[in-house]
């Protein structure tokens, strides 16, 4: 009997023990617990590990950089055509530019330029860019980096016109140049040279540098070789310093432009980028 009392004893006494701390569990939360009935309560708490690591992804993104112009190095003589150099500038430099484009040859001859690293303006006539395919070889032209130039959308004489059709010869081509290539041309030059007042005034208003050319030679019957052209080109008495290079989107100027680039470098002259050329009117 003494012993049955002692077992019922022993047992009632771990009942009650673990009873007491089954209450004590589930009746006091543990620290870990606090904090997160505490963040709960509160939904706009971030903890602080996640706020740290956004701030640092803050501070390391790197800033986009301001896209900036070159600084204009070159000015056109509004006198002769020629190339001027602004301050300290190279002054043996040379201005290649292609006429009449872009009609059969002038994206090969972009190639070749390109090759080379030889920088030029390609003018060019609307009607050689009226439909998805040659728009397609201009905006080429344009991503093989050379600057596209307005020569009007006709290539008629200006001075037989109204000033109502120069208008549109002008203004319309460098609406349909924007369209293809996203931007207008800051450069123009009328067909056969022949500028009129009300030209000028429009181009001034189209914020384009006008120009016409100091020498070219690949429209003479004599000229229209490989070999006779070229040499022309660089041994001709009108090359000098700033010289402003005239040639057209014709086959045997494409033929002949490596050697033609190639004579003028050894000669000790640079292609000019009309991109360090200044567009402002002066």
């Amino acid at each position: 009997m003494r012993i049955a009392g002692l077992f019922i004893y022993v047992f009632f006494a771990i009942i009650l023990t673990a009873c007491t701390n089954f209450s004590a569990v589930e009746g006091k939360p543990s620290e870990l617990e606090k904090e997160e009935e505490n963040n709960l309560a509160d939904h706009s708490k971030v903890p602080e590990s996640k706020s740290e690591n956004k701030q640092a992804d803050a501070d390391e993104k790197p800033k986009e950089e301001a896209v900036s112009l070159p600084e204009p190095q070159y000015k056109i003589n509004a006198h002769n055509w020629s190339i001027e150099p602004i301050s300290q500038a190279n002054s043996k430099v040379v201005l290649l530019t292609i006429d009449d484009a872009p009609d059969k040859n002038a994206l090969e001859m972009a190639r070749i330029l390109k090759k080379l690293s030889a920088p030029a303006i390609f003018f060019v006539n609307g009607h050689f860019i009226d439909t998805p395919e040659e728009a397609k070889v201009l905006k080429e032209i344009h991503e093989l980096g050379f600057a596209i130039g307005n020569h009007t959308n006709s290539h008629l004489n200006l001075q037989s016109l109204p000033e109502e059709e120069q208008y549109k010869e002008i203004v319309e081509l460098n609406d349909r140049v924007e369209e293809i290539i996203g931007e207008r041309p800051k450069f123009f030059r009328a067909p056969f040279g022949s500028i009129t007042d009300y030209s000028r005034k429009i181009a001034e208003d189209e914020n384009m540098v006008l120009m016409n050319w100091t020498y070219g030679y690949d429209w003479e019957k004599e000229y229209q070789s490989k070999e006779a052209l070229a040499d022309i080109m660089v041994n001709s008495p009108y090359l000098m310093k700033g010289a402003n290079l005239l040639m057209h989107d014709r086959e045997w100027t494409k033929e002949a432009l490596e050697d033609i680039v190639k004579g003028l470098r050894n000669k000790g002259f640079t292609p000019v980028d009309p991109a360090l050329i200044s567009t402002e009117i002066e």
